[in-house]
C-alpha cells in the first residue's frame, strides 16, 4: 500500500475539513508532544534557575548559581570567583567520544549497508534481521556482556594469549577505548539502517555509467555513491552522535566511572551530589549543544539541496 501523503489545503477543503476539524485531528499529537516533551523540558529549564536544597530538591528562589558553577568556583576564603575547566573537559571528552564513535560506526556501517543493499532482494531481510536481532536484548545486559569479553580475564585476552600475540592481558576494560567500543556496539544499527535505506533506493545504473566513463571504484564511490546517499549518512550520523553524547551506561560500566562523561555528570547531580539545579543546567547546556549541531546539519542540508537544484 502506498504511503498516505498529507492533504493540501485544496484537498482538505474538498474533503470538508474545517480549521476546527484539523485542530481536533492534531490535538492528540500536540497533547502528547506537550506532556512528554515540552513540559519536562520546561521543568528542567525552570529548575536550572532555582536554588539547590540542602538535602536535594530545589528552593524556589531565583539563582544563576548553577550556570555559574559550570565555569567558576568560589574561593573558600575570599569568596572570589575562580575560572575552572573541569566541566568543559567533561563536555569536550564527551564530544570527542561521540565524534569518534560516529566515525567508527560510519566506517563499519557504510560497507555493511552497501553489502546488504547489493544482495538479492530475497536475502536482504535476513541480513537486516541479523543486524538487529542482538539489539532485542536489553542495553544494560549487552554492555555487561561486553565488559566480560574485554576484561583482563575475559575470552578476548585469553584468545590473544593463546595465540602468543601477547604475554600478559591487555588493559581494555575501564578505559576510554572501552567506552568508545561500547558506544559503537550500542548504536551501530542506527548508522547501518538509514544508509541501507538510502543505498537500496540508489540507481546502480549510475555506477555502470561511471565505469563506462573510465571511472575507477574510488572515483565512483566518492563522486557518485556517497553524494547520492548523503541523506542516509547524515541521518545515521545524527542518530549515533546525539545519543552517544549523552550516553550513561557505557561510560559508567565500561569506563568504570573514572572518566566522567555528560550523562554520568548529570546523573551524579541528581543522585549523590543532590544538586538538582546544576544537574538541570548541565542538561540544558547539553540540549543547547545538540540543537546547535542539528541547526548546522539542517543548514548544510538546505544549502546542498539548493545547490543541487541549480
Amino acid at each position: 500500500m502506498a504511503a498516505l501523503a498529507p492533504l493540501s489545503t485544496q484537498q482538505q477543503t474538498a474533503a470538508g475539513l474545517t480549521g476546527r476539524d484539523r485542530a481536533l485531528l492534531l490535538a492528540p499529537a500536540m497533547l502528547a508532544i506537550f506532556v512528554f516533551l515540552v513540559l519536562p523540558l520546561g521543568f528542567i529549564l525552570v529548575y536550572s534557575f532555582l536554588t539547590k536544597g540542602t538535602y536535594g530538591g530545589v528552593i524556589w528562589e531565583f539563582s544563576g548559581a548553577a550556570y555559574e558553577q559550570f565555569l567558576f568556583e568560589r574561593d573558600l576564603f575570599t569568596d572570589e570567583l575562580l575560572f575552572h575547566t573541569s566541566y568543559l573537559q567533561i563536555y569536550g571528552r564527551s564530544v570527542l567520544q561521540a565524534v569518534v564513535a560516529t566515525l567508527a560506526c560510519l566506517a563499519i556501517g557504510f560497507p555493511t549497508a552497501y553489502y546488504i543493499a547489493t544482495r538479492p532482494p530475497s536475502q536482504r531481510n535476513m541480513w537486516v534481521f541479523l543486524i538487529t536481532v542482538p539489539y532485542w536484548v536489553n542495553l544494560l545486559i549487552r554492555t555487561v556482556s561486553m565488559l566480560f569479553i574485554i576484561r583482563d580475564e575475559g575470552p578476548l585476552n585469553s584468545f590473544l594469549i593463546g595465540l602468543g600475540l601477547v604475554d600478559q592481558p591487555i588493559r581494555l576494560a575501564y578505559t576510554d577505548f572501552a567506552i568508545g567500543l561500547g558506544l559503537v556496539y550500542s548504536y551501530l544499527p542506527f548508522m547501518v539502517l538509514p544508509i541501507y535505506a538510502a543505498i537500496e533506493r540508489f540507481d546502480f545504473r549510475l555506477v555502470e555509467a561511471g565505469h563506462d566513463l573510465y571511472g575507477d571504484r574510488w572515483v565512483i564511490l566518492r563522486q557518485i555513491v556517497i553524494p547520492l546517499t548523503k541523506p542516509g549518512i547524515i541521518a545515521g550520523a545524527l542518530l549515533v552522535f546525539i545519543p552517544s553524547l549523552g550516553s550513561f551506561i557505557a561510560p559508567d560500566l565500561l569506563g568504570g566511572g573514572k572518566n566522567l562523561m555528560i550523562g554520568n555528570t548529570i546523573a551524579l547531580q541528581f543522585q549523590s551530589s543532590r544538586n538538582w539545579p546544576f544537574g538541570s543546567a548541565a542538561a540544558i547546556i547539553l540540549l543547547t549543544i545538540v540543537l546547535i549541531v542539528l541547526v548546522i546539519f539542517a543548514r548544510r542540508a538546505q544549502q546542498a539541496a539548493v545547490a543541487a537544484g541549480r
